[in-house]
């Protein structure tokens, strides 16, 4: 009877063990990710990071006051620029100039979200899993190949308008860059600017300033990625945290 009895509590001991051993693997926090929790979770992740640097780069100064993605002319306008601002009033002129195109790219960043939002519902399994086990900025990988031509068509028109508002004396940005990089690549074609190593400037100036309010826009939706890829209290629902919960485990 001691051995039946003794036999009775192990087997309860044991079959006890073994379902909390089966709670605990079917705990949420240990069951294995399904695809459909991968997708979700990485649309997510890409919703709310694309919402947040909209609203970062939409407010005012978000380009034109962060250093990081302020829009200045090209660099190669840097001896016109130099040469304008010895000028009565040149260096206010330049940074007017400067201002409006910042202003114009802050206006198009309110509506980047959409776009961005449209081409995350395409998403497929296939991406979002390699997007969870790509690099630190696969997401904006992802989502500069499926959105550069149309951003660039939303951005553009804004920077050309802006470039087009006349300012100081009637004169309108682009006007001046045109009459300015004229005149400097007649010098710089001369006999006397190729003898002394000048170079034209054929920069298409909408072109160049589009994309660099471009390279803005992507380059704060790749620091919202990584918060949410590294920061737990980034990832601001269940399924965020499940999902980028997974990588954590990785490293």
């Amino acid at each position: 009877m001691k051995i039946k009895g003794l036999f009775i509590v192990l087997s309860v001991t044991i079959l006890a063990g073994c379902a909390e051993l089966l709670n605990v693997l079917q705990s949420p926090g240990n069951l294995p990710l399904t695809e459909e929790e991968v997708t979700a979770g990485l649309k997510e992740a890409l919703v709310t990071g694309s919402r947040n640097a909209s609203a970062i780069l939409s407010a005012e100064n978000g380009y034109y006051g962060d250093e990081l993605v302020k829009i200045l002319l090209p660099e190669e306008a840097e001896v016109i620029v130099s040469n304008i601002s010895r000028l009565p009033g040149g260096e206010q002129l330049v940074e007017d100039v400067i201002l409006r195109i910042n202003r114009a790219a802050e206006d198009a960043a309110k509506e980047v979200a959409p776009i961005f939002v449209n081409s995350i519902t395409r998403m497929t399994i296939k991406d979002a899993f390699n997007i969870l086990n790509g690099t630190d900025n696969a997401a904006t990988t992802y989502l500069k190949n499926t959105t550069w031509n149309e951003l660039y068509n939303l951005y553009k028109p804004k920077i050309q308008s802006s470039t087009e508002k006349e300012i100081a004396g009637n004169v309108s940005a682009k006007t001046a860059w045109i009459t300015l990089t004229d005149k400097w690549n007649l010098l710089a074609n001369s006999v006397a600017g190729r003898l002394a190593g000048l170079k034209p400037v054929n920069t298409d100036l909408d072109d160049y300033l589009t994309r660099k309010a471009l390279d803005g826009v992507f380059l704060k939706v790749e620091a919202e990625e990584l918060k949410i890829r590294k920061e737990v209290s980034a990832r601001v629902t269940p399924l965020l945290r499940k999902v980028f919960g997974s990588l954590d485990n990785k490293t």
